[in-house]
């Protein structure tokens, strides 16, 4: 059985200036992100880590942390003074071949680069550490004896060893309606809307969840006992043949690892807190609900 960290840091819009004991360099701050969450845990098809930037001498002038590395958010890193960028989706997931500026990655490839800015990656890596994006999504939702829906690999920490796994499983205080709970759920997501299947339990107790894309997942949550599966993407198809196994909500992949950032801001202010770390205002759901 695994317990959520008790991360209290609050999470503010407006930046800590840094003071000048606490500036370091970038690599260090790097360093402490992957003791968190090793490079090594993440997914083969991945890319996370550094992608941007020279790391071995720059110092931080101030971190910039981001779901997306888009135009926008490298603007902002180079007016807030921050010339790292830190998000849970890689900028470069894909192979680029050119850089024309033809298209949104590219762009902010490049004016990344002209800007020294540095742009770094936890993603999957991330989804399964110990503490990472899934156990801060049962925080919010105020689930208690979490668990690890789908164990994958054990590894060293802070000079301990955790266990790493897809998903959690964890239970309510006590049992709700479904209704009560699906209301729960958009208020904790900032939701005006879900997309739910037919299933109608009649309370719910277990809780299991993953965030982003954890449709596959479904199994494993049937398997352990869960009332209800929670994740950012189904699809379509998958929305079929559960009915009467488990209850599917489907909150939005933004929406889902919208508090990763909080996630990334409590390692590294942690780490450093007096560094200037700030949450990117530019950084977006790029899907809108009309």
């Amino acid at each position: 059985m695994c317990l959520i960290p008790n991360f209290s840091l609050p999470l503010h819009s407006k930046c800590a200036k840094p003071h000048i004991s606490d500036i370091m360099k970038i690599k260090d701050i790097l360093g402490a992100l992957e003791e968190f969450a090793p490079l090594a845990l993440q997914d083969g098809y991945d890319n996370a880590g550094l992608q941007i930037g020279l790391a071995e001498d720059a110092e931080a002038t101030g971190v910039l942390l981001s779901l997306d590395v888009t135009e926008e958010v490298v603007n902002e890193a180079v007016l807030r003074g921050c010339n790292l960028i830190v998000s849970h989706h890689p900028l470069m997931f894909h192979p680029v071949k050119a850089f024309t500026g033809k298209t949104h990655v590219e762009r902010a490839i490049l004016k990344a680069i002209k800007n020294d800015i540095a742009v770094y990656a936890a993603h999957t890596n991330l989804d399964v550490a110990y503490g990472g994006v899934n156990f801060k999504i049962a925080e919010k939702l105020g689930l208690q004896n979490v668990e690890l829906l789908s164990e994958k690999d054990s590894y060293v920490s802070g000079g301990k060893t955790l266990m790493a796994g897809d998903g959690i499983i964890a239970s309510l205080p006590s049992s709700v309606s479904k209704r009560e709970f699906m209301e729960q759920v958009k208020e904790a997501f900032r939701l005006k809307s879900l997309r739910v299947n037919c299933a109608n339990p009649k309370t719910i107790k277990r809780v299991a969840l993953a965030g982003g894309a954890g449709a596959s997942l479904i199994p494993q949550a049937i398997e352990k006992g869960a009332d209800v599966f929670i994740t950012g993407e189904i699809g379509y198809h998958r929305f079929f043949g559960y009915e009467k196994d488990i209850l599917l909500l489907e909150v939005g992949h933004y929406e889902s690892e919208q508090y990763t950032i909080e996630v990334l801001r409590d390692i590294i202010t942690r780490f450093a807190p007096s560094l200037h770390v700030c949450k990117a205002e530019t950084n977006i759901n790029p899907i809108k609900y009309l």
